[in-house]
């Protein structure tokens, strides 16, 4: 990171803002760029302390992530991209679903695209849980997105640069979630739930940074890196953000699943276990179904990490209703406090 030139798009979201910020704290970056489309929350953190430090220039991009164009201007002696540009909500994806694809997947697409252009070095696009096995529009729209970043290895030819993808589930607190609605609902004396078997996989924003900073450091290109994170179930969480609060079971929503996913049974037999990560594989196939890899998968197993891997069971499967690793009320009672705001 240090002496380099990064941009992130989406950086006024939650990701954006705490990634820019643990940057600035831990690396001295020549260059940060924002790019994102709300000039309102691009005035808002110019202003605050935490995204300032000597020596290092912050420039703020109106642009959004549908116009190549623009992203090409920004992207000028870019060495590192982030993407973190995204329509996230579930049922606005699923009301509104060409939108959607435009964001998301044309969007992803023209970030590929001006990349390349710009002779960037390193880029890193974030998924989400919902991508693996989709039942909703914005899973189907990151799962495609994922495909293109991966993919778009295939075809660099000489251009020295590498796209892999970060895939990880809830964000604790982050805007939007599941916590903050339940904060604001306790007030009524009463929590909605769709359904009291849910789960989900949990990750602070922290460790979401922390671990796309440790994805920059690792990857050889066209890998989909996933942590080994805990899971929760709506239950134990409602628990601990009101535990005095009347549950009321409203029913699934349109697009959403009891447990989600983050590698499937199809994935497992492309995927290896580090100690605290998995990563699916690239392959591209041509033809007579020859697999071919874009790089040595043993080399990759044996030398990409100090501790070798292991190739998952062909009936493997990341899910957070058997994830071995669950948090208690009390342990998600110490995280929310220490990691959202307003609690």
């Amino acid at each position: 990171m240090d002496g380099k030139t990064i941009l992130i798009t989406g950086g006024t979201g939650s990701f954006g803002k705490k990634f820019i910020e643990t940057v600035l704290n831990r690396f001295n970056p020549k260059k940060i760029i924002i790019y994102s489309r709300d000039e309102l929350k691009q005035f808002e953190m110019q202003q605050e302390e935490r995204f300032r430090k000597d020596g290092v220039l912050l420039r703020y991009f109106i642009g959004d992530v549908r116009e190549e164009k623009r992203l090409t201007r920004a992207m000028e002696e870019v060495d590192i991209v982030i993407h973190a540009a995204a329509l996230k909500q579930v049922p606005a994806a699923e009301y509104n679903p060409f939108e959607a694809v435009k964001t998301n997947i044309i969007g992803g697409q023209n970030v590929i695209d001006a990349c390349f252009e710009c002779g960037v070095k390193k880029v890193i696009a974030l998924s989400t849980d919902k991508a693996a096995a989709p039942i909703n529009l914005y899973g189907a729209t990151k799962l495609t997105s994922d495909k293109l970043f991966t993919a778009a290895n295939n075809y660099k030819g000489k251009h020295d640069i590498k796209f892999s993808v970060v895939r990880y589930g809830n964000v604790m607190g982050s805007r939007g979630s599941v916590i903050p609605f339940f904060m604001d609902k306790k007030k009524s004396g009463s929590l909605p739930i769709t359904d009291k078997r849910m789960t989900r996989f949990n990750i602070t924003l922290q460790e979401g940074v922390d671990f796309v900073l440790f994805c920059l450091d690792k990857m050889w290109g066209g890998e989909l890196f996933v942590p080994k994170i805990p899971s929760f179930n709506i239950i134990d969480l409602a628990k601990a953000v009101a535990p005095d609060c009347k549950i009321e079971e409203v029913g699934i929503r349109p697009g959403e699943k009891i447990h989600e996913e983050m590698i499937t049974e199809a994935d497992a037999m492309n995927t290896i276990e580090f100690e605290n990560y998995f990563v699916i594989l690239p392959s591209v196939q041509l033809g007579d179904n020859n697999k071919l890899n874009l790089w040595d998968t043993e080399k990759f197993r044996t030398s990409s990490n100090s501790k070798v891997g292991k190739f998952c069971a062909p009936d493997f499967k990341y899910n957070s209703g058997t994830n071995k690793w669950f948090l208690s009320v009390d342990e998600l009672r110490k995280l929310i406090n220490e990691n959202v705001s307003g609690h």
